[in-house]
Order: C-alpha cells, then structure tokens, then sequence
C-alpha cells in the first residue's frame, strides 16, 4: 500500500460511524462550555456573584473534548508531527511514525490503567466534588474510558500502516 493510499485510509477514519460520533462530542463539549462560560459571565457582571460550579463542569468537559480530539487526531493522522521527521526520507518518516505511535500508544495505556485506579479510589471511598457534591468518579471514569478509545485508534493506526 503507497503512501497516497495510506493517507486516504487514514482520512476514511474521519468519515466513518467512529469518526462521526467523535465529533459529534467534539462540538457538543465546546457547545456547552461556550454556554456555561457564557452563563457564568452574565451572571456575574450582572449580580457580582459567579457560578462556582461551572469550572467544576468546565474542566470535565475540557478532558472530554481533549481526549476525543486526540482519539480523532490519531485516527485522521492530524495530529501534531516534528516536521523534520516526517518530511524527511520514506524509511525514516515511516520508522519515526511507528516509533512515535509506539511511545503513544504506551503513554495511554498507562494513562488508562492509572485512570481506573484513580476512578476506582473515587468511587471506592465515595470522594465527591467540590462544588457540585457529586461522586468524583463521574468526572474521572472519563479518563480511562477515553484513554482506552485513543489506545484503539493507536492500535488500528499501527495496523494500517504495517499492512
């Protein structure tokens, strides 16, 4: 499989149920933190009082719509390159993206094995939020379960571009 061809598969990524439902939380994330950003700006310039809970909420959504635009990066191949590297001769641009991938794909699945410990000590001591008072391990299952998506991705990546 040439290069060209790699690409329009990688590109097939972004058109397909995956893809669209990413975006999808993508857009519905940013939506809502436009919102509640919006809200709690209103809010205080008009009654010099702000909705604390609103970062609460903010930040969740920021990790949400980080690690589905990361998942949807990989599986596009838009994501972030050292433009020496992958523009450099065919062996080492291929040898530089599965070593790149690699490191990834390492870096996540240690990420998503520590988010289940971290979301399972949540919910496991009953920690709650501190400004909403909800179980803590709402926010935090998100980590994981997002971390594992872009371990996939990884997965199916490296797979494409070995075949």
């Amino acid at each position: 499989m040439n290069e060209a061809s790699k690409e329009t598969a990688g590109a097939s990524g972004a058109r397909s149920s995956l893809g669209r439902v990413e975006r999808l939380l993508m857009a519905g994330s940013m939506g809502l933190l436009c919102v509640l950003t919006m809200a709690n700006v209103l809010v205080r310039y008009f009654t010099d009082i702000s909705f604390a809970f609103t970062e609460e909420i903010s930040v969740a959504l920021l990790v949400v719509m980080t690690l589905v635009g990361a998942s949807h990066a990989f599986a596009t191949n838009h994501h972030i390159a050292i433009t020496f590297f992958v523009s450099g001769s065919t062996r080492a641009r291929v040898w530089s993206q599965r070593f790149a991938t690699l490191c990834s794909l390492v870096m996540f699945t240690v990420l998503c094995a520590y988010g289940v410990l971290m979301a399972w000590d949540d919910y496991d001591f009953e920690v709650t939020s501190p400004s909403l008072g909800v179980p803590q391990w709402l926010y935090t299952i998100w980590l994981p379960l997002l971390s594992a998506l872009i371990v996939v991705r990884l997965l199916a990546s490296l797979r494409r571009r070995s075949s």
